[in-house]
This record gives C-alpha cells, structure tokens and sequence, in this order.
C-alpha cells in the first residue's frame, strides 16, 4: 500500500509588527508536525509569543542542499512542514526555493497561506504607479556588476522595487543615481515596526539624507520610471 505524502505549507508570518499574522497561519503552524524556519531564533519569537509548540528546524542558505531532501522524505511519509521565511511570504528571495521545486517534482502537495508581504507593503504606501510593476529583489553587492544590472533598468516602464541591506544601502543610492539620475524614489525602513519610516523623494536627496543619517533596518525601496504619469 502506498504511502500519501504529506503537504508543505508556504507560511507567510509578520514583517515586524506579531499582530500581523493571520488565524489561518496560526492555525497551521500549531497543526503541522515541523516547521522548517530561516532562523529559528527568530521563529521561535513569533512561536513562543502565541504558545505554539510545533517543533523547529532550521533550513537556510548554507544547509539548504542536504536538508532538503531530508524534508522531501519526511514529507513523502505523510509529514506535514511548514516553511516559514524571516518574515513576510517564503519563497520571496529567501532560501525555500529549492524546497519548492523538489516538493513539485516529488508531486507533493503544496498549499500557500497567504499574509505579509515586504514588497506589497511598501508598494500600497509609496504612491508610486501600481497599475503594474516589476519586483528585482536584491540586486549585487557588486558595485560593477549592480550597476550593470540597473543600466538594463534603466529603461524600464514599470515602476521597480528592489530590497536593500542597511550596510549597502548609499552605494546602492550613489550607483543609482550615476546609472539612472533624477527619478522619484521611494524609500521604506522597518515596515510594521517601532522605527518604520518611509521616505519620498528623488535619488539624491535621499542619498543625502542616508548620508546624514546612518542607515539601519531592512530596507524596501521603490523606483519610478522616467516616463511621468499624470495623477489622474
């Protein structure tokens, strides 16, 4: 007899404020057998503040080969995982995409739990035109090579959001503005948290804002086009 596999959930949990997750995530995170987190230090925050004892394991960048297949086996015995990323939606330039593509292969269900995202949360607060847009993730730590990457985005018509590293963030806003000049720009620090802050502007001047006040936080920052919308 055959046995049934079991489903990985994609868990999205709160980008900052605990409030921010919803009954449905609470709910598989109590009922799964594992959950495999980014940082267990950090989901076991979010675990510990709503009295969920599932246990944890870690699944990140630099074990992400051998505990991947260890998960799919787990899985294909009929374990139930959720994957959880640091925060906001797994899958979103994080570690878990492997995971995702085995579990496909292996014919393994899976089933998202939609929530926070970094990305649509910056976007619904920029002011910024939605009607579409294009996510780039993090770009190189490379100056030569990221300014490479946003000379080929230079040209594009929809607006662009990227995340940023406190560490790299001005080199970021320098090779910006060398590559793509005087563009509205969105800027948004700590989203849901104590400190969030969101700055609206052009590159320069928030170049020179972050070069007065010392960056810290993560960081999600969107770009406009060159072509100018109307309001209306």
């Amino acid at each position: 007899m055959n046995t049934p596999s079991g489903t990985l959930y994609l868990v999205s949990t709160p980008i900052g404020n605990l409030e921010d997750i919803t009954l449905r995530a609470l709910r598989i995170l109590k009922e799964v057998d594992l959950v495999a987190a980014e940082d267990t230090r950090h989901t076991r925050r979010l675990l510990t503040h709503y009295k969920i004892q599932t246990p944890l394991t870690s699944y990140f960048e630099g074990n992400q080969q051998i505990k991947r297949d260890k998960l799919i086996e787990r899985l294909k015995v009929g374990e139930t995982i959720a994957l959880v990323s640091d925060a906001g939606t797994p899958i979103i330039s994080d570690p878990g995409y492997p995971l995702l593509r085995g579990c496909i292969a292996a014919e393994i269900p899976i089933v998202p739990i939609p929530g926070a995202s970094a990305v649509v949360t910056a976007a619904s607060i920029s002011g910024l035109p939605l009607h579409n847009f294009a996510f780039e993730g993090f770009l190189s730590p490379k100056s030569g090579k990221r300014k490479r990457q946003l000379s080929g985005l230079a040209d594009e018509e929809r607006t662009l959001i990227l995340f940023e590293s406190p560490y790299r963030l001005r080199r970021f806003l320098e090779d910006a503005l060398e590559v793509m000049g005087e563009r509205d720009i969105v800027v948004a620090r700590e989203l849901t948290k104590r400190f969030e802050e969101v700055f609206r502007g052009n590159v320069g001047e928030a170049l020179e804002k972050f070069r007065d006040t010392d960056p810290r936080g993560e960081f999600t920052i969107l770009i406009a086009s060159e072509r100018k919308e109307d309001d209306n």
